[in-house]
């Protein structure tokens, strides 16, 4: 398998970052070399990129940083952009620094941007040099969004692009290419149902593994070594060992296997071994140790905000050994010609899966989860209301 250089650090940000992720921003200044780390600061993705860029230099400040905003914007008026791509003072400075940061806000701006047509700009060698001199290279939302080498563009309706809407350089792009060539990044996933999205492109792209960080959360990637740090957690896709049915005429997949981690929980994806942070580890883990969970829950809605995360919990602490879920909409759109078309989803426990819990916190920890993705047909409509007799 061939795998990006090891040599530096990527820190994923899912967006929407909270007030008091500081501990975030310390973590990227503190692998930058600590206090006094220069930091470069592109607002390349963001619709305001004045306000943002400022916002980003100031968090970094906090945490002892030397940040400075890269003026390369889509948005920033009055800027001749090949100008500043190509300026060999800027350039320098870029390449002095010890990390460098991605804004959120569209994510193909960034690569329109350092990588027009596929060729890589002078300014984005020189951020890659930052990388291969053991730096750090980080990004929030769109900027997390880039890290990949296939990310998404414009593919914000997970169910059509469950029902195969799959356009090079309209739903998926190349990114950047930070992180192995195997490893799939995505971010807002939990709150935003995202694994809608994610499972038919691991399939399609050939990715392996997919890795989607939920809001107010991040991910330090080194090499093969992920952690999870501050407030929310991270969901890992794994479709190596999965499996599809090509006669069926839509979508489909069994055995995909998923883990969910919370900040404080390590694992390497090279040996697949994961180590919970220091509080789970303190009690052992079982598939449901704790009080059982109310039973035979069927999510609607699995792409909901949230949802998926619920029905793995449901699976840990539940009695049954499966949940399900359904994906579908209830009528058609311009670019979904088949609303009868849905997905079930059905969680299940498989050999391996266990979970743990800090009793404290209640952060979990859950791994080796499978999941199969099923095609049915939905009635139109669903229901109807229930006349008098």
């Amino acid at each position: 398998m061939q795998t990006s250089p090891q040599a530096g650090t990527v820190i994923v940000i899912g967006g929407a970052l909270k007030a008091d992720s500081d501990a975030v921003w310390q973590r990227l200044v503190d692998e930058a070399g600590g206090p006094g780390a220069r930091i470069a600061v592109f607002p390349t993705a963001a619709y305001e990129p004045e306000r943002i860029a400022g916002q980003i230099v100031a968090s970094l400040a906090r945490c002892g940083a030397v940040a400075e905003v890269v003026p390369i914007a889509p948005h920033l008026e009055g800027v001749d952009l090949q100008a500043r791509l190509n300026d060999p003072s800027l350039i320098a400075r870029v390449a002095a620094c010890r990390a460098v940061f991605f804004s959120g806000g569209a994510q193909e701006y960034i690569v329109d941007t350092l990588l027009p047509g596929g060729r890589p700009t002078a300014m984005l060698d020189a951020i890659r040099s930052v990388f291969e001199a053991g730096g750090v290279i980080a990004g929030t939302s769109a900027g997390a969004a880039v890290m990949s080498h296939v990310m998404f563009r414009d593919a914000m309706d997970n169910l059509a692009i469950l029902k195969g809407l799959w356009r090079p350089g309209r739903e998926h792009d190349r990114g950047l290419g930070f992180v192995r060539d195997d490893l799939l990044i995505d971010q807002h996933f939990l709150k935003r149902g995202r694994i809608g999205r994610m499972l038919p492109a691991l399939q399609r792209s050939g990715c392996r593994l997919g890795l989607g960080v939920d809001e107010n959360a991040a991910v330090v990637i080194q090499g093969a070594r992920l952690e999870v740090i501050g407030g929310a957690g991270a969901l890992l896709v794994d479709v190596g060992n999965a499996t599809q049915d090509p006669a069926l005429p839509a979508f489909n997949l069994r055995g995909a296997r998923l883990s969910y981690l919370e900040p404080g929980d390590r694992h390497d994806l090279d040996s697949g071994v994961t180590t919970p942070a220091a509080g789970k580890r303190a009690d052992p883990p079982a598939p449901s140790p704790w009080p059982a969970a109310e039973a035979g829950r069927h999510f609607l809605d699995i792409l909901g905000e949230g949802c998926v995360l619920a029905a793995l919990r449901q699976l840990l602490e539940a009695p049954e050994a499966e949940v399900f879920g359904l994906a579908w909409r209830a009528g058609p759109t311009p670019r979904e010609p088949r609303p009868d078309v849905g997905f079930e989803f059905h969680f299940h426990r498989g050999p391996g899966f266990v979970g743990w819990r800090d009793p404290v916190s209640d952060a979990l920890t859950l791994l080796d989860a499978r999941l199969d993705v099923i095609p049915v047909r939905v009635a139109i409509p669903l229901y109807t209301p229930l006349l008098a007799e």
